[in-house]
């Protein structure tokens, strides 16, 4: 039986903030659309913090966003007639396939904190029917080990199903450590995976990289792997509470052109998206 790929850190830097126009108030790119090469299947990442106001009715075609709720509430509204609140540690799922149109607001007078991914859709899959889940945080299955916790929010890990549906199967895992706390986490070889460090010091990986927040990490990966075969990324906790998020996926492989609220293959798609929409094809507002 051949040893397990030990994963470490590829690449890393720090998120840098920069304050928006009012009612948004600050963002970061966790992972900056123009490398979407590297994080293949994921094309960016962004952190936001705003008020209600910021994202109003928009659409989107060709991709699917997972947005995670670090702090204050998110009023999600759809023009299917999907309406909802999520609060801190619930997490919504979106395919936009061929129309989504939609509204994220922040709640009253709170500051929303959220993480958005942008995860591609393959170009077989961009015409399929949008769709939206939200997942609560309660909802999401928790293993407990000596010194932390590991929930998992979407594909299969640490022997969890996460009770996320996605189009194209990820995995989204929140873990926690305390204190000199260590966990091994598993994930398939052949997938691209990064870390986002949302409090607290880790040593990542087989090389033990100190991560602290606000940082990320790609990790290494065997591109063309076996689906089937697992991989092994250590994680140790150097702070009293410690708390990352990992997200991984197979690459896609696919030419991209990430433009506006749209992802497609091409520019003329993006230019046919963007007359879909103000022909009404992508029904009545989200209001």
């Amino acid at each position: 039986m051949s040893e397990r790929f030990q994963r470490s850190v590829k690449d890393r830097w720090t998120v840098e903030y920069e304050e928006m126009p009012f009612p948004a108030i600050q963002k970061g790119w966790v992972l900056p659309v123009d490398r979407w090469k590297d994080f293949d299947p994921f094309i960016l990442m962004a952190e936001d913090w705003f008020k209600r106001g910021t994202f109003p009715d928009h659409p989107h075609r060709g991709f699917q966003t997972v947005t995670y709720v670090i702090d204050g509430r998110l009023e999600h509204i759809d023009n299917g007639g999907g309406r909802d609140i999520l609060e801190p540690g619930d997490v919504q799922y979106m395919n936009a396939g061929w129309a989504a149109r939609h509204a994220e607001d922040g709640v009253e007078n709170d500051v929303a904190h959220t993480l958005q991914l942008w995860l591609n859709l393959p170009k077989d899959h961009r015409d399929t029917e949008t769709m939206y889940q939200n997942v609560y945080q309660e909802d999401a299955p928790v293993a407990r080990f000596d010194g932390g916790q590991i929930k998992v929010f979407s594909g299969n890990v640490a022997g969890m199903e996460g009770p996320m549906k996605s189009i194209v199967p990820f995995t989204l895992s929140e873990i926690e450590l305390h204190d000199g706390a260590e966990y091994t986490l598993s994930l398939p070889e052949n997938h691209n995976a990064f870390l986002y460090v949302l409090r607290g010091e880790a040593a990542i990986g087989s090389t033990s990289e100190s991560l602290k927040k606000h940082d990320v990490a790609t990790l290494t990966y065997e591109d063309g792997g076996n689906a089937e075969a697992l991989s092994d990324l250590t994680l140790s906790s150097s702070h009293r509470r410690t708390k990352l998020l990992v997200y991984s996926g197979e690459p896609i492989r696919e030419e991209i052109v990430p433009y506006g609220p749209f992802v497609m293959n091409s520019m003329d798609e993006i230019k046919q998206a963007f007359r879909d929409f103000h022909d009404g094809k992508f029904g009545p507002p989200a209001e």
